[in-house]
């Protein structure tokens, strides 16, 4: 029985999150231990508006703050320890953030 740690990184600083994805890319390469990815999703482009005062009707707005989202995933097969390392060890920078999602892979037999 073995685990697959799924992480899921995000941030709006393209070249933060490339470097962190590197870090983990090479702490893994040199345990050996079996990665997928990076998965690169596509920018997500969001807009959210800003008001002069708190929103009423009729209030007048500044033009809308623009912002793009970048995130990759990936997984890490086996190696608990490692991915524990990884995961809570490891401290990331402000910018990125990141969710962890453990799954329990059970092999072909196994009751």
């Amino acid at each position: 029985m073995s685990f697959v740690t799924r992480l899921t990184l995000q941030s709006g600083d393209r070249a933060a999150l490339d470097g962190v994805v590197e870090d983990i890319r090479e702490r893994v390469s040199r345990k050996g231990a079996e990665m997928k990815g990076p998965h690169s999703a596509p920018p997500e482009q969001l807009h959210v508006p800003r008001y002069k005062r708190p929103a009423t009707e009729g209030d007048a707005a500044f033009g809308t703050w623009n912002y793009t989202v970048y995130r990759r995933e990936l997984e890490i097969v086996g190696h608990d320890d490692l991915a524990r390392d990884v995961t809570a060890g490891s401290p990331f920078p402000d910018s990125v953030h990141v969710a962890v999602e453990v799954e329990q892979v059970r092999s072909m037999g196994s009751s």
